[in-house]
């Protein structure tokens, strides 16, 4: 048995991979007969002879061809055959002569795991992907050993050449002899000469000092570096860097929410305020609403003592049913009756330089009407694995959401899925097995969009879909109208900040 994948009408073989002994005119022979063969106009995925039997399965402009003999089990070649052609996209984007031959090595390793010696392994596409990409845990503890022995011996290598350097200069000084070293030649002279071109090249890129220094390895210094493992520290996250993965710095103050997913305002003025909401939904996969829970607050904060003593009249046009409750130190009467935030004590003033929260709100909700952006995922099993259509929806046609990513599992092991129709971006992360659709902005001329790919699974591997986005409008309509002084009413100016950010928002 040996498997070829050719492009027609030429006959020419791009990957061939043979598992019984045959000659190499005998293989030319067959491959060369298989045009012929095929022009006979027969509707088959097999065509035979007088002493072997062809099996191809056309792939757009190629053919991928199973030649055995016609004692064997066509089932099992057919079988076999649909292994190997759902092995190539695995490892080429695209089913074109270039690719596949940039990875052929990729793909006679899959196929040798598919076929041992003439026969069929009891495998999947999943086992032959884990196969092929093992990696050994003691191998890479040997590398590591080795580099890090590599750097010892390169940092004791300049150690030595520097004091070496130095003997030399501390000699050429005095007047004295230059003292050989031995180990480098056959006589003193010649080793220290050679001992001098070595030191020369290591040092070469140094700057002269005037004075001795204590010995240490060169390189880049920190502050707080306490031996060399903190560069192997900074070596490893570098690679995970470049693998893609978020490494955030351990330092300072972690920020918040907010701060990492939208701009900070540009003019800030003396009174300040930040209108935040974070929503945490659950839904089930069939469009029931499990739990809705929304919080929301009014953070104030005064940085000049002027205007410290300021009313906030706040607008409430939320019609969803949320519940309302202010800070102690605020007038409830005043804030019930005119929706005016003021304090209890007039003559008093709002804390300078700290952030105040004066009102909050909740909002919880199992009613389906309230849900502001609907996700739809319709997985379907079909006889390649399943096609999954996921559509979106928005219901509050007042919101503007921005940097919308719906992100949706993928079997581990099945490759990329085919995308056919696709409102947006999306992208493949093969490392978390998540597919990424990207939607830039959301809004009322943008409501509704879908999605449409194709991979191996079943309808549960799908779930659960996790939506995240930012927006600069609030859900609920309550907003900061005016500001003004306590005496006399005078308006304040004042900034603003709104932000509607996602806590969690999965279907299930």
């Amino acid at each position: 048995m040996f498997v070829i994948l050719s492009v027609l009408p030429a006959g020419k073989a791009i990957v061939s991979r043979q598992f019984v002994e045959m000659t190499r005119t005998r293989v030319e022979g067959l491959l060369a007969a298989f045009p012929k063969l095929m022009g006979m106009g027969k509707q088959h995925t097999f065509v035979e002879t007088e002493s072997v039997r062809y099996v191809y399965q056309p792939l757009e402009k190629l053919y991928m061809v199973l030649v055995t003999t016609k004692n064997s089990n066509i089932l099992e070649d057919l079988e076999t055959l649909r292994l190997f052609s759902r092995v190539i996209p695995e490892y080429c984007r695209v089913l074109e002569e270039g690719e596949i031959s940039d990875h052929c090595f990729d793909l006679i390793f899959a196929f040798d795991e598919i076929v041992a010696l003439g026969y069929r392994e009891n495998v999947n596409l999943a086992q032959i992907r884990t196969f092929t990409e093992m990696d050994s845990h003691e191998e890479k503890v040997f590398r590591a050993v080795r580099e890090t022995q590599e750097r010892e011996a390169k940092a004791e290598m300049r150690r030595k050449a520097k004091e070496l350097q130095q003997i030399r200069r501390d000699a050429e000084r005095s007047g004295k002899k230059v003292p050989a070293f031995g180990g480098f030649g056959s006589t003193g002279m010649s080793s220290m000469s050679s001992g001098s071109i070595i030191t020369d090249t290591i040092i070469e890129s140094e700057k002269p000092k005037m004075a001795p220094v204590p010995v240490r390895p060169t390189g880049s210094s920190k502050a707080l570096k306490l031996g060399a493992r903190g560069k192997e520290v900074d070596n490893f996250v570098d690679k995970l860097r470049g693998e893609g993965e978020t490494i955030m710095s351990n330092t300072g103050k972690m920020p918040s929410l907010a701060s990492n997913v939208l701009p900070p305002p540009v003019n800030v003025e003396s009174v300040h305020m930040r209108v935040e909401e974070k929503i945490s939904l659950t839904c089930g996969r069939d469009g029931g609403l499990q739990n809705m829970e929304l919080l929301g607050m009014i953070t104030l904060r005064v940085t000049d003592d002027k205007v410290g003593r300021i009313r906030l009249m706040v607008n409430n046009y939320d019609k969803k049913g949320v519940q309302l409750q202010t800070h102690p130190n605020v007038d409830k009467k005043l804030f019930t009756s005119d929706s005016v935030i003021g304090l209890k004590n007039p003559e008093k003033s709002f804390p300078l330089n700290n952030d105040v929260g004066v009102l909050k709100w909740r909002l919880q909700s199992t009613d389906e009407a309230l849900i502001p952006l609907t996700i739809n995922c319709w997985p379907s099993e079909s006889a390649t694995g399943c096609d999954v259509n996921i559509e979106y929806e928005l219901q509050e046609e007042s919101l503007e959401l921005n940097d919308v990513v719906i992100a949706i599992p993928i079997p581990s092991g099945v490759g990329a899925p085919v995308v056919g129709d696709v409102d947006g971006e999306y992208k493949h992360d093969s490392r978390r097995n998540v597919l990424e659709w990207s939607l830039p902005v959301i809004d009322a001329k943008n409501k509704s969009g879908s999605l449409e790919f194709s991979v191996a699974g079943q309808p549960n591997d799908f779930f659960p879909v996790n939506v995240s986005f930012v927006s600069i409008r609030n859900y609920c309509d309550i907003q900061v109208a005016k500001v003004t002084h306590v005496e006399g009413d005078a308006p304040v100016k004042f900034s603003l900040e709104t932000s509607f950010l996602v806590d969690k928002y999965e279907i299930l």
